[in-house]
C-alpha cells in the first residue's frame, strides 16, 4: 500500500437511502409507522402468548423468543435510520457503528437457529405426535434456545472481530442506511481477500446448516402429510406449519440474496432495497403472520381480553 496514510477514522457517514427531502420525509413517515406496527406487534404477541397458559407450548416458547428477537432487530436499526431521514447531520461513531453490527448481525443469526429449532419442533409434533412431549421438553426448548443464542455470538464475534482489523484510509462514507458487512467493506484500503473468506465461511455456514436442519424437517413432515388419508387431517396437520414455512421462506429468501455474494457485486439500488424488507419489514410481519394465520392466538387474546373485561 506503499506510504499511505492507513490512520484508523473515528466516524463514518450514512448516506442513507436518498438524498431527496420530499422522498424523505416520505419514508420516515413509513418506516415509523412500520416500526410502531412492529413494536406493538412483537411486545402484544409476547404478552398474550405469557398470560395465556393454553400457549405455554413449546411452539409458543419458540415464537415468543421469535418476537423478542425481531423487535430487537427492528430496534438495532429503525431508530437510527429514522434519526437519519430527519436530520442533516448523518455521522456515526466507529464505535456506535461496530456497535450496531455487533448486534444486528448477533440477532440475524439467532433467528437463524431459532427458526430452525421451530422447524425441528413442528417435525417433532407431526411426525412424532407419541413422544412429542418427551421430545420437546421444558429442557430441550432451553437448550435449543440457549443454543441459538450462543451460535449467533460466536457468528457476529467472528465478523465483527475481522471487519474491526480494517483499515479505511480516511474513506469514511458508507453507501448504506445502516453499517452493513458489505458496505463496509467496500470502504477499506487494505487487502480484503482472507477477512471475505472467513466472513463468507461464517455466514455461509450458519445459513446452510440451518437451512439443511429446516430443509430435513420438511422433508420429513412433507412425507408423514402425504401419507395422512383424510383431506381434513392434511389440512390440519399443513396448518400448523404454514406461518413458520411461510416466515422461514421471507427471511432467507432476502438474506441469502443479499449476503451469500462475493463484496464486489455489492449495489446501491437492489442491496438496499432487500436490506428494507429483512430488517425493517420483515420484524413487522412476522407477528402479523403468526396472529392472522393461527386460531389459537386469536382464540387467546379473545380469552385474554375477556379475563380483563372479567375482572374489570
Amino acid at each position: 500500500m506503499g506510504r499511505r496514510n492507513i490512520t484508523q477514522v473515528s466516524d463514518f457517514i450514512l448516506m442513507g437511502l436518498t438524498d431527496s427531502k420530499e422522498i424523505r420525509l416520505v419514508l420516515f413517515t413509513l418506516f415509523l409507522l412500520i416500526y410502531l406496527i412492529t413494536v406493538l406487534g412483537n411486545v402484544g404477541m409476547i404478552l398474550i402468548i405469557h398470560l395465556d397458559p393454553q400457549l405455554h407450548t413449546p411452539m409458543y416458547f419458540f415464537l415468543s423468543h421469535l418476537s423478542f428477537l425481531d423487535l430487537s432487530y427492528s430496534s438495532v436499526i429503525t431508530p437510527k435510520t429514522l434519526d437519519n431521514l430527519l436530520t442533516s447531520k448523518k455521522n456515526t461513531s466507529y464505535l456506535n457503528c461496530f456497535t450496531q453490527m455487533y448486534f444486528f448481525v448477533f440477532l440475524g443469526a439467532t433467528e437463524c437457529f431459532l427458526l430452525s429449532s421451530m422447524a425441528y419442533d413442528r417435525y417433532g409434533a407431526i411426525c412424532n405426535p407419541l413422544y412429542y412431549q418427551v421430545v420437546m421438553s421444558t429442557r430441550r426448548c432451553c437448550s435449543l434456545v440457549f443454543g441459538s443464542y450462543l451460535i449467533g455470538f460466536m457468528d457476529t464475534s467472528v465478523n465483527v472481530l475481522c471487519l474491526s482489523r480494517l483499515h479505511f484510509c480516511n474513506s469514511k462514507i458508507i453507501y448504506h442506511f445502516f453499517c452493513d458487512g458489505p458496505a463496509i467493506l467496500a470502504l477499506s484500503c487494505t487487502d480484503t481477500h482472507d477477512i471475505e473468506i472467513i466472513i463468507f465461511i461464517s455466514a455461509g455456514s450458519t445459513l446452510l446448516v440451518s437451512l439443511i436442519t429446516i430443509s430435513v424437517s420438511y422433508v420429513s413432515i412433507l412425507s408423514t402429510i402425504l401419507k395422512i388419508t383424510s383431506t381434513a387431517g392434511k389440512q390440519k396437520a399443513f396448518s400448523t406449519c404454514a406461518s413458520h414455512l411461510l416466515a422461514v421462506t421471507i427471511f432467507y429468501g432476502t438474506m441469502i440474496f443479499t449476503y451469500l455474494k462475493p463484496s464486489k457485486s455489492y449495489s446501491l439500488g437492489k442491496d438496499q432495497v432487500a436490506s428494507v424488507f429483512y430488517t425493517i419489514v420483515i420484524p413487522m410481519l412476522n407477528p402479523l403472520i403468526y396472529s392472522l394465520r393461527n386460531k389459537e392466538v386469536k382464540n387467546a387474546l379473545n380469552r385474554v381480553m375477556k379475563k380483563r373485561k372479567d375482572s374489570k
